[in-house]
């Protein structure tokens, strides 16, 4: 997500158009998530130590934006130098071309996973999650999955980030990076299903609607209390469904069949 106001920088100061800029940052994005990865990898840094590692990055990259004021307008952010509707400076005043937009690109990401779902590739992936000692012994290269992984990842999150930048049109350090913005990314996964490929998709939409109708619902009368309420939530489900709705929904499939054949078994 950081990487959505790359595409504005260039475009401000060199009126580079975002068709080039956002390459670049998902390129940026990619060496980013190299660099991280390799050595975390390399040295097993796993599970929740890598997640805090994903999160402590979060939060110096946006310490460094607010540092570099001078360039990137600090704690206050900047706005792009808007030309009205322009397909060269990707800026359209009407949302419908930005939805169009954003479900060519989420059909895209569901594709991505179904390939990587499908493929040979998910095995491997399955084996490492289970044991990595015992993947590598049968001849897995743990190292190699685990980047792809993490460059698929950080490629989807900086294209995605990259055209979310575009449609604000005002970027600050809040919006596009820190703890809060990772934490909601990896929350709707969990609340809707990982397992799933309509899981994320399900889970921000009832985590972005949960969120924003509790800072409504509670406006400036209790301050704090609707990010206390959504913290709560999300927390009762992760311990309850730590499969996601989606997986609790599965499951509770699978069990009508069994009970109608066991009904019609004892009948006859």
């Amino acid at each position: 997500m950081t990487y959505s106001a790359f595409p504005a920088l260039p475009w401000n100061y060199y009126a580079v158009t975002p068709w080039i800029g956002i390459p670049l940052g998902v390129a940026l994005s990619v060496l980013l998530a190299l660099v991280i990865g390799y050595p975390c990898f390399r040295l097993k840094v796993v599970g929740h130590y890598f997640a805090l590692v994903t999160l402590a990055l979060s939060q110096v990259v946006m310490l460094s934006i607010v540092a570099a004021r001078d360039v990137t307008g600090g704690s206050l952010g900047f706005t792009p130098n808007a030309v009205g509707r322009s397909w060269y400076a990707l800026q359209f005043p009407d949302k419908g071309t930005f939805y169009a937009i954003s479900l060519a690109l989420w059909l895209g990401g569901l594709a991505v996973w179904r390939l990587i779902d499908r493929g040979i590739g998910r095995e491997a992936l399955d084996a490492i999650s289970e044991d990595e000692e015992a993947a590598a012994a049968i001849g897995i290269n743990v190292m190699r999955e685990k980047l792809r992984v993490t460059v698929i990842s950080a490629a989807l999150t900086a294209l995605g980030g990259a055209i979310f930048g575009q449609y604000l049109m005002y970027l600050n350090p809040e919006t596009v990076s820190g703890i809060a913005v990772s934490l909601q990314i990896v929350f709707a996964a969990i609340v809707g299903g990982m397992y799933a490929m309509l899981g994320p998709t399900i889970g921000a939409l009832l985590t972005i609607s949960l969120n924003e109708g509790l800072r409504v619902a509670f406006a400036t009368n209790f301050i704090g209390a609707a990010n206390t309420i959504y913290g709560v939530l999300l927390i009762l489900c992760i311990i309850f469904m730590p499969r996601g709705i989606l997986g609790v929904l599965g499951r509770v499939g699978m069990r009508r069949p069994r009970g109608k054949v066991a009904g019609a078994s004892r009948a006859s």
